[in-house]
């Protein structure tokens, strides 16, 4: 028969000092003084034990009964049937996708086990991202395990099928297109090219030649006021694209473009590159805000200006530029940051062609002012660039408030709402007036994350997929 071995925890237990045969029976290594712990057993006095020992040893009993009353849960491993060659227990795969939700975009790799989305990390390769990523893109992967997510559709405020819903929504939808009935459909910015194909072929089916449908885009942080003002301009209603590694002198009036302004990850890699000591130059940078920012935070210089007064700051600027290189002047007068400005003005004349204007105030007129500083300078096709448009805002107010009057007025049969919120994000008359227009549709439909307050304001929600689900 074989012998079973036996083993010591030490020389102490193997010769079995006294020491250790006492200690060995003791369930503290220090000792416990029970009875001076309780002290007196009627009164609880006379008791010399500390308030700290106190709480460690009720700590300690709270702790151990509340174990002893636990139940060790029975976890399952449920093995692969057929595994997939691709998916190895335990080795993270990774996965090029991109980001957009109307607000941030970024071209990402995202990290999996077992075809789990877990991290969020840049993509080296993309020139436009360059492998950065913000924090609201990391911990976008959060929402993809929000238990507060919707899960079914929604009829009436209730829970339905996706049978139920399709069936009343194909039924209402084609009764309105054989009278032709009006029908619109409201999302964020569109930037993929096969969805906005899908868009035009929806409106072609319910009479976008006819005038029957119309796709308007909606930003809840509005850039109309540039896209206007470049299209009187310039004759192009779009965004330019700005290189901001090839700025020396960057002059932003009220434009967080590091932190939340069109598109900061790019921005602000460009911008790293012109801010290192060992280069041959470095950029130098104006902000002009009332609040402070992230962006003005890194400016070398900042120059605090009341909102009210940013049209004079710009006026004064403009013919500051226009008297250093013969252009137009504008009719204004003195205002209180003469000496600053004549400085800006100076910079950029210096740095004339390599240098950028920018404001991110949604006004019409600021944006024309801006267009004429950045003109008088030589800076469009060096580092502005209207030949190669940034697409992630194409919202005009225009629209959206001429949809809200459809709506007001009734016109409207159908109404469909993917990826906005407006009910949350407009003025509050606007909203109160879109409310009331989706009631007076023939349908309303959502397709949203969440029963926020526009999809219960609609006849039927139905949950809209996530973008790391396909």
């Amino acid at each position: 028969m074989k012998t079973q071995k036996k083993y010591w925890k030490g020389l102490e237990e193997l010769h079995n000092d006294p020491e250790f045969v006492e200690n060995a029976g003791k369930e503290f290594a220090e000792y416990v003084p029970v009875d001076e712990f309780v002290g007196d057993k009627k009164t609880l006095e006379d008791s010399s034990t500390s308030r700290r020992d106190f709480l460690k040893f009720l700590g300690f009993s709270v702790t151990a009964a509340s174990l002893a009353a636990c139940e060790t849960p029975v976890t399952k491993a449920i093995p692969y049937v057929i595994k997939p060659e691709e998916i190895v227990p335990g080795m993270a795969n990774y996965y090029a996708s991109t980001y957009y939700d109307g607000n941030d975009y970024a071209s990402v790799l995202v990290k999996t086990r077992e075809g789990r989305p877990i991290k969020i990390e840049g993509n080296k390769l993309s020139k436009i991202s360059q492998g950065g990523v913000n924090a609201r893109i990391n911990a976008s992967v959060l929402s993809l395990y929000d238990g507060n997510r919707l899960k079914n559709p929604l009829k009436g405020g209730n829970k339905s099928s996706f049978e139920e819903v399709d069936k009343e929504i194909k039924s209402k939808l084609s009764d309105i297109a054989s009278k032709g009935g009006k029908v619109r459909l409201l999302t964020h910015s569109i930037i993929s090219p096969s969805t906005k194909q899908l868009i035009e072929e929806f409106g072609n089916a319910f009479g976008a030649a006819e005038g029957n449908f119309k796709h308007v885009q909606y930003d809840a942080v509005s850039y109309s006021a540039m896209l206007t003002a470049n299209r009187k301009s310039f004759g192009k209603q779009v965004i330019p694209s700005y290189y901001f590694d090839k700025a020396k002198v960057i002059v932003s009036l009220s434009a967080d473009f590091l932190a939340n302004w069109i598109s900061p990850i790019q921005y602000a890699a460009d911008y790293a590159k012109t801010r290192k000591p060992e280069n041959k130059w470095m950029s130098k940078h104006y902000q002009v805000e009332s609040n402070m920012s992230l962006t003005g935070s890194n400016a070398d210089v900042r120059i605090p200006v009341k909102p009210s007064e940013y049209g004079a700051f710009l006026v004064e600027l403009a013919n500051e530029v226009a008297a250093k290189t013969g252009g137009q002047k504008l009719p204004a007068a003195k205002s209180a940051y003469e000496k600053s400005v004549k400085k800006i003005a100076h910079d950029l004349v210096e740095a004339k062609g390599h240098s950028i204007v920018l404001s991110g105030i949604n006004d019409e007129n600021i944006q024309l002012l801006v267009n004429k500083i950045n003109s008088d300078l030589g800076n469009y096709n060096h580092t502005i660039d209207l030949n190669k448009p940034v697409y992630l805002k194409q919202s005009i107010t225009a629209e959206v408030e001429a949809l809200v009057y459809e709506l007001e007025k009734g016109h409207v049969d159908a109404v469909f709402i993917q990826g906005v919120n407006p009910l949350y994000s407009l003025p509050k008359k606007l909203a109160d007036k879109f409310k009331a227009g989706l009631a007076k549709a023939k349908l309303s439909v959502s397709f949203a994350t969440y029963n926020d307050e526009t999809a219960q304001a609609c006849q039927y929600v139905t949950p809209d997929n996530h973008y790391l689900e396909s």
